[in-house]
């Protein structure tokens, strides 16, 4: 989904990069990974909003697991860990967005935090944009279906903010959701500090480190 609100500035050397990357002609697939509370979906929207008709965002988090097989799986208190998505489902996508032929319009899920839930076939991506940016946690893992995402994209960029302001945002973000504060420390504390240490430890897979903290 578009965001139409304004967005931050952007480092003039990552929109230098975006216009190397489409002189090639065809089709780019952009990655951005972080942490969460990094700012990858900030990032990935003003890149968009700047691209214009360009540019499409394809979140990673349209593969989140829906709730009820959460409870299914017993992994309800780890929803947002690597296990709780269809990574084999978002490689499918990905492979789809790179080898999408002219006349194909693609469907991407999208996940929809006031639910809580993935919605399916909400993003639309036209076979003529140029640059696909998909962003999410686990992009550079090594291990299981991830370990081929880093192999379908052109690049894929590191995002990396100051560390309180990252903590602080998520705090913000779980609050905004329903959760009150004690309850947003518990989750960040208990689920995805273990993850953004998980994440992490995949950061020198990058093709770039993004300190951005807009």
């Amino acid at each position: 989904m578009t965001d139409l609100k304004p967005q931050p500035p952007l480092p003039l050397d990552c929109l230098q990069r975006i216009d190397q990357l489409l002189a090639g002609g065809g089709r780019c697939l952009l990655g951005l990974v972080g942490a969460p509370g990094a700012g990858k979906s900030t990032l990935a929207a003003a890149l968009q909003q700047r691209l214009g008709m360009l540019a499409q965002v394809v979140p990673m988090d349209g593969f989140h697991l829906a709730n009820v097989e959460l409870q299914r799986l017993g992994l309800a208190d780890r929803k947002g860990a690597p296990e709780t998505f269809d990574s084999a489902g978002y490689l499918a996508l990905l492979r789809r967005l790179r080898d999408q032929g002219s006349g194909e319009r693609v469907y991407a899920p999208e996940f929809r935090r006031e639910i809580e839930e993935p919605v399916a076939g909400a993003i639309g991506v036209a076979p003529e944009t140029r640059l696909v940016i998909t962003e999410g946690n686990y992009l550079l893992l090594d291990h299981g279906h991830w370990a081929d995402v880093a192999g379908l994209l052109d690049e894929v960029w590191y995002v990396e903010p100051d560390e309180p302001l990252r903590l602080q945002r998520l705090l913000q973000r779980h609050m905004a959701f329903g959760r009150s504060e004690a309850a947003a420390r518990d989750w960040i504390a208990s689920t995805d500090e273990p993850n953004a240490r998980l994440i992490e430890a995949s950061r020198h897979r990058a093709d770039r480190v993004l300190n951005w903290n807009d």
